[in-house]
């Protein structure tokens, strides 16, 4: 449908009749015998036994043994117990199909491309698994990959499950201190690396981050090179080394372990910014269920789509999108800079490759706006049904932007969850309308709410914390080297006994969506007012001038102030006018409450290396806190840029 104007009371998108009547979702409401998705919900959350099971009949879900029960200890949490006593495998759900259709299609920033059937991946896959088994790996051993987003990542990690074995990555940007922080914790026993990774134009070598690591963490036995940078990489110094495709052999057939339904399939991280970083481990069962109930139902997935979404090896995304395959989709996989070697990268490569679901994050649709692309006007997306968003809210600025310059028929979906779940608590739903700055809808079997301070269910308008008050299937089988779950009770549960407290400050619509203000840990207090990081964002960074901004509650002459950082556009100066202008900009769209008392320029901001704002690690520096981990920064340099300002000692 056309745009609409903003302000306007009726949604930037509304689903064709047809669309609705084509959707999976619309199939599945038929089989449990739902009437709307508003009912679907309430089902999926008041009888979340009957719920998953329906939904793994309705995904075909491969299990080598049924369970005795669905769902036993449902009011614990932790401690409820899923699909007891199936068994099954990932790689196995995963692998399902082989044939001749596209299964990976990978491109880099170079120009690169190359792709694998579905088959041909199958028969990579059982190479790869016979090195592995003939290297001993069996279940529970774990095994770590420190990769860009290439085709072997995906081989090594449906290699590693298929014998049971629990898959671990890193993103080659990670520095050799991060490594050790999680890859030391863990003690993989084989370390898939690659020779290096090329970046923005730039070509960098891993191999000598990989010889300290192998020497430094003592259970790493053999060490796999990928061949990026070079054809024959100098494999010295690394023990009992082995090139990515001289490992293993063909002619051995694929099998799979049959393993409990929690068997841990993932080991993946927390951000860490403020001290070394969880190991979050996932089950193999819930972890599936939840990205077919994800990518079937919310993305209206199947076996004709073509899945993108822009994501390292180290970010929660990568492990979703793989999950992709076991509907049979094709994925793209990218490696490099979204940037490079022309602003519209991403676009050309969505058009040629006929993409069909393409996910980004807040940051990039921010990015390409303020880059002035227009690829409704520059590319055929006619393929592109659905764009997804994550990383941190997207602001109502860029719903504006995608529907006049992107494409005014698309699904827009903004998602939102996190590595803790390795899936999302809110997200998008193809028979219903987008509107604008909202999530579309709360996910089905997650009952989400908004808590008070106090622990009080809030109404629709109403700010607070994200909390989930019942069990689901991809909550973490817990952390690493955990054994009594203090640390995953702290992390989650400690705040509001038995409640799952997520860490995001939000709201419900009216709609039945939801707005995510920003990190719960990171909102504003000044004179006892809670205030939401990204509504001060989302007026900021409307203003040409700045490039990105930072928002920080400083303790001040006993109450908070709010200090706001930016940083500019190349040649722009913060001049008083253009203080007075952010001012003015923040008043109108939030309240004078978020107006800053002070705001400063800075020449960078430090983010993760999922992108995300690091708000806390900045205001730690500014209080002149100590920084636990700052390999958890994709720019850790940054964090100079706000010690000892003398703007803030007054």
């Amino acid at each position: 449908m056309p745009f609409q104007e903003t302000g306007a009371p009726a949604p930037l998108w509304t689903p064709a009749a047809e669309r609705i009547a084509q959707a999976n979702l619309s199939r599945f409401l038929a089989a449990t015998g739902r009437s709307d998705y508003d009912s679907l919900y309430r089902w999926s959350v008041e009888r979340p036994a009957a719920f998953w099971d329906a939904l793994a009949s309705f995904c075909d879900v491969l299990f080598d043994v049924q369970q005795t029960s669905i769902l036993e200890d449902g009011d614990r949490m932790p401690g409820a117990r899923w699909f007891v006593g199936s068994q099954l495998n990932f790689a196995r759900n995963l692998l399902r199909f082989d044939d001749d259709r596209e299964a990976l299609v990978f491109w880099n920033e170079q120009g690169r491309r190359s792709s694998l059937t579905y088959a041909e991946l199958r028969r990579r896959v059982a190479r790869f698994a016979a090195g592995l088994c003939d290297a001993g790996i069996g279940p529970g051993d774990r095994v770590a990959g420190f990769l860009p987003n290439r085709p072997e990542t995906v081989i090594a990690m449906l290699a590693a499950a298929s014998l049971g074995a629990t898959w671990s990555s890193c993103s080659p940007d990670f520095g050799y201190d991060g490594l050790l922080d999680r890859f030391g914790q863990i003690e993989p026993h084989i370390l898939i690396a690659a020779d290096g990774y090329f970046y923005n134009g730039k070509t960098f070598d891993s191999l000598d981050k990989v010889r300290r690591l192998a020497a430094a963490v003592g259970s790493i036995e053999r060490v796999v090179i990928v061949p990026y940078l070079a054809e024959s990489p100098a494999l010295d110094g690394l023990p009992q080394p082995s090139l990515f495709d001289d490992f293993g052999e063909d002619g051995r057939a694929l099998e799979f372990a049959s393993l409990p339904f929690d068997h841990p399939v993932y080991i993946l991280y927390s951000s860490g910014t403020t001290g070394k970083p969880k190991c979050i481990v996932h089950g193999a069962g819930g972890t599936l269920l939840q990205h077919l109930k994800e990518q079937v139902l919310h993305c209206d997935l199947r076996r004709e789509d073509r899945l993108f979404y822009f994501t390292t090896c180290g970010w929660m995304m990568w492990n979703w999108l793989v999950s992709g395959l076991a509907t049979g989709a094709t994925l793209v996989l990218y490696d490099g800079s979204p940037f490079h070697p022309v602003p519209q990268q991403l676009w050309e490569m969505a058009e040629r490759e006929r993409v069909t679901v393409f996910g980004t994050s807040a940051k990039y649709i921010a990015a390409c706006e303020k880059a002035d692309l227009e690829p409704a006007k520059t590319h055929d997306l006619s393929s592109v049904r659905t764009i997804l968003s994550t990383g941190s809210p997207l602001a109502p600025e860029s719903y504006d932007y995608v529907y006049e310059r992107v494409k005014s028929d698309v699904q827009l979906c903004s998602i939102s969850g996190g590595t803790d779940i390795v899936s999302c608590f809110a997200l998008g739903n193809p028979i219903a309308p987008v509107w604008r700055g909202e999530i579309q809808t709360r996910g089905l079997g997650m009952r989400v709410e908004v808590f008070d301070d106090e622990g009080r269910s809030l109404p629709p308008g109403d700010k607070g914390e994200l909390v989930c008050t019942a069990a689901f299937p991809s909550m973490p089988i817990g952390f690493w080297d955990d054994p009594e779950q203090r640390s995953y009770q702290a992390a989650y549960f400690e705040r509001f006994p038995g409640v799952w407290r997520h860490g995001d400050y939000c709201e419900i619509t009216e709609h039945g969506g939801m707005v995510i203000w920003g990190r719960s840990d990171a909102v504003l207090n000044p004179g006892g007012v809670r205030i939401g990081t990204a509504e001060i964002y989302r007026a900021v960074e409307a203003l040409p001038a700045i490039a990105e901004a930072c928002a920080i509650g400083q303790q001040w002459q006993g109450d908070v102030r709010v200090v706001l950082f930016v940083r500019l556009q190349d040649g722009e100066e913060l001049t008083p006018e253009l203080s007075d202008a952010i001012r003015r900009e923040i008043r109108s769209k939030a309240t004078p409450r978020h107006a800053p008392a002070k705001i400063l320029a800075v020449a960078d901001i430090p983010r993760t290396r999922n992108g995300k704002i690091a708000e806390l690690a900045v205001r730690h520096v500014v209080h002149g806190r100590e920084i636990g981990n700052r390999e958890a920064l994709a720019n850790p340099e940054a964090l100079e840029y706000f010690r000892n300002l003398p703007e803030l000692r007054s």
